[in-house]
């Protein structure tokens, strides 16, 4: 009787993938610096499978940029400025971003400028129901940031010395106080179904996303939203024993301040 050879089984365990993301820099709308602080960022949403740069790196705005492009294995596209006032590197990353988005073989787009020309781009892109992030300067305008389903400052990006309190976060300096957050979660707990007041911290978060893509409590110097509630000390705050923490408008808030007797 003739055996016949073992095959060898796939021993190999698939593993879901992480999301597969094409990160499209403008070297002439981002800082150089930001560049371990970007992908760093990044890791957190998925893949960076496709890294390209555009810009003109033999003039000295960009040169900044060629020093770190094989350290993040970033393929430059060069574009030659032969018309002053004409921005070919804009034209080309919109070229290649539609490429990309029609071969399907991504999940998202980061794209990194604070140039308001590629509002268009991020708001197409997504219609086709593929996630944009964006990464920019404070500075970005609002159409640009909320084309995005998330957008990130590249100043909290930027690496520093630690501060003194653990709850800050690494961020060189908050660029807004900690109060000025508190308009914003006051409107999203008020949006929030609930009948004594307190919404789950965790749904806040998921509702602050939507309603603002901007929104990062490292934009007011914390790491955790947590952290920054605590600061503003405009909320009340319960953490129950094996449950989520959860928080509320203070009552004395609520009710407003008493009427003034005469």
């Amino acid at each position: 009787m003739k055996l016949r050879p073992l095959r060898r089984k796939n021993l190999m365990i698939s593993e879901p993938r992480s999301p597969r993301l094409a990160v499209l820099i403008d070297a002439d709308n981002a800082s150089a610096k930001i560049a371990d602080g970007l992908f760093e960022e990044i890791a957190k949403i998925g893949e960076a499978s496709v890294r390209r740069i555009y810009g003109d790196f033999s003039g000295v705005r960009s040169k900044a940029w060629a020093e770190v492009l094989s350290k993040h294995a970033i393929i430059p596209q060069q574009q030659f400025a032969y018309t002053t006032g004409k921005n070919a590197s804009d034209i080309t990353l919109v070229i290649d971003a539609m490429d990309l988005l029609h071969s399907g073989r991504l999940d998202g787009f980061c794209l990194v400028s604070s140039d308001s020309d590629f509002t268009r781009l991020a708001a197409r892109i997504r219609e086709q129901g593929v996630d944009v992030f964006g990464f920019g300067e404070q500075k970005t305008p609002e159409s640009f940031r909320q084309a995005c389903r998330r957008f990130v400052y590249t100043e909290n990006l930027l690496s520093s010395t630690p501060g003194n309190g653990t709850e800050s976060a690494p961020g060189a300096k908050s660029l807004q106080p900690p109060s000025a957050a508190v308009p914003i979660l006051r409107k999203v707990i008020a949006q929030m179904e609930n009948e004594d007041g307190w919404v789950p911290l965790g749904a806040v978060g998921t509702h602050l996303a939507n309603l603002a893509s901007d929104f990062d409590p490292r934009t007011f110097g914390f790491r955790k939203l947590s952290d920054l509630v605590r600061k503003t000390n405009a909320f009340e705050i319960d953490h129950p024993q094996g449950g989520s923490l959860r928080i509320r408008i203070k009552l004395q808030e609520m009710k407003g301040p008493k009427p003034k007797t005469v």
